[in-house]
């Protein structure tokens, strides 16, 4: 042990005399890799066949509690001696993770740790040299705004980091530590403004791989950020803030955005955040910042419970995201965005009930309505029910942000449609091509699923649609050798990549209702 110590020791001298970054120390049973950060030395840990090495755990942001409760980000403290990252940090505060419908252990959180303290990243590089500057994939998870942590299996960033990026995925607070907005809290920050501070802890980790990354072996002037659901939504919040200039150069948004102003995602505003963040604080019996935010952290979570989401703060969101693309004053950048087949589909819904509504909803237009949306029979209409709620939420702000960035030469914009029902048990197989499903495949960690019977299909699948990630990953554009041709989105073809058993491009088969539906709710 004494030997392996001051052999550990000696590297270390070398390598600051020398100025490296990558200091390889072989052992007994694996390899060790460590790193310098801006704070300080880093360890990981190589996969078994040794070619990649993974970093949990790296702290980017100082500990948000206590004083630094509903802040943003600050620096890290920096440490002596070499951080050990073996493993990841807390998942951010939220209920204990339950499996409901689909979504069985692989796409939830570890049960612990769970904390406050949660502002921690993981790096798996495949770098043997800075020198290498591999493009970088920085990964944003959903779970609505409210739960979600960079822990779930099928997050793994190894087999990624096997075809050439550096694979980041990162946590940022959620719930009413992430988006709690207070009058308060906007005098006493430096942007006056408060709420967003789930964005600004995502800011802070682009800002961490833009000063770090480098000595990783990745190339922080070349980085895609990519993420679903929440973290979708979240990746169209960065593409429109001015706050991420010139720290990312693409985006992958699956199954999310607001670039519409949808009655069902309303955008929220800072006096309205406010407002709530009083009315709760009251009802918590709380009426200074001081009282707040010496709660605990298992109270703040109780006694401010409520909807939390982005805001439009004036600050990390000037105003409303579809006024910023209307303006055309967001991020130029390439983008990949899509929708899945079934998303969350609908439970039963009776013919007489989606008529009724349709006919109170759209009037005159409801014939019109109903020829997209069918209900001949209570079957058609759970069906078309179903599909309407894809739409509403996850389709039509895509395909809004499709029809506006295809204006743009600068910054080409590819849509898929991923409709590959997924194997599943015969309780799960009504659920088809649901939300998330898609994750599994882009970032080819079908290995994650438990008892789902994946065949050559899916694992040609997830090779293909991963390729696709990483090409767009490493040049802006999904197309590559060996793969079938991926056509840049345009208003005129409306051409879309559909991922399934048989994958091919085709016209965008929903485009006649999704401008229906467009037209109805405004872009």
């Amino acid at each position: 042990m004494k030997k392996n110590f001051n052999f550990v020791i000696c590297a270390l001298v070398i390598a600051a005399a020398f100025g490296l970054s990558f200091v390889v120390i072989k052992g007994s049973n694996s390899a060790l890799i460590i790193v310098r950060t801006e704070a300080g030395l880093v360890s990981g840990v190589k996969n078994t066949t040794g070619d990649i090495t993974a970093f949990k755990g790296i702290p980017f942001a100082a500990p948000p509690v206590g004083d630094l409760r509903w802040k943003a980000p600050h620096p890290v403290t920096h440490w002596t001696g070499v951080k050990k990252c073996g493993a990841f940090g807390p998942s951010p505060m939220q209920a204990k993770p339950t499996a409901f419908m689909v979504y069985t252990s692989e796409f939830l959180i570890p049960e612990k740790p769970i904390s406050e303290d949660c502002l921690y990243l993981n790096v798996w590089t495949g770098a043997k040299s800075k020198a290498e500057k591999r493009p970088v994939f920085v990964w944003i998870y959903g779970g609505g705004f409210t739960s979600g942590g960079s822990a779930c299996s099928i997050y793994d960033g190894e087999e990624m980091a096997k075809k050439g990026v550096i694979f980041v995925s990162i946590n940022y607070r959620v719930g009413v530590f992430g988006f709690f907005a207070h009058p308060e809290l906007t005098k006493e920050s430096k942007g006056k403004a408060s709420g967003n501070y789930g964005l600004l802890d995502q800011i802070a980790a682009l800002q961490w791989v833009k000063n770090n990354i480098a000595a990783f072996g990745g190339d922080p002037t070349r980085v895609t950020i990519g993420g679903q659901s929440a973290g979708s939504m979240s990746v169209n919040a960065l593409v429109a803030s001015p706050l991420t200039k010139g720290l990312i150069k693409g985006a992958i948004a699956e199954s999310g955005s607001f670039t519409i102003n949808n009655p069902l995602l309303p955008a929220v505003t800072l006096v309205a955040a406010e407002a709530a963040g009083e009315k709760v604080a009251a009802k918590a019996g709380a009426t200074t910042l001081s009282e707040l935010r010496a709660m605990s952290a298992e109270d703040a979570f109780k006694k401010l419970s409520g909807r939390y989401s982005p805001i439009v703060d004036g600050y990390v969101l000037p105003v409303a995201i579809p006024d910023i693309f209307a303006q055309n004053k967001e991020n130029h950048v390439p983008v990949i965005t899509g929708w899945n087949g079934e998303e969350f589909g609908s439970g039963p819904v009776k013919k007489e009930d989606f008529i009724k509504q349709a006919q109170q909803q759209y009037g005159a237009d409801a014939d019109k309505f109903l020829s997209y949306f069918p209900a001949g029979t209570d079957e058609q209409a759970t069906a078309s029910a179903g599909k309407l709620s894809r739409d509403m939420v996850f389709a039509l702000s895509g395909y809004n942000w499709a029809n506006i960035q295809s204006a743009y030469a600068d910054a080409p914009i590819y849509v898929y449609n991923f409709n590959r029902k997924i194997p599943a048990s015969p309780d799960f197989v009504k659920y088809g091509a649901f939300h998330t499903g898609e994750v599994c495949y882009v970032l080819d960690n079908l290995k994650f699923l438990n008892n789902r019977p994946f065949g050559k299909t899916d694992h040609d699948l997830a090779a293909m649609a991963s390729d696709y990630w990483v090409n767009f990953i490493k040049t802006g554009n999904p197309n590559g050798r060996g793969l079938p041709a991926w056509p840049k989105y345009t208003s005129n073809t409306n051409l879309v990549k559909v991922f399934d058993a048989e994958s091919k491009t085709e016209k965008l088969s929903d485009k006649d209702a999704l401008d229906f539906l467009l037209n109805k709710v405004g872009n």
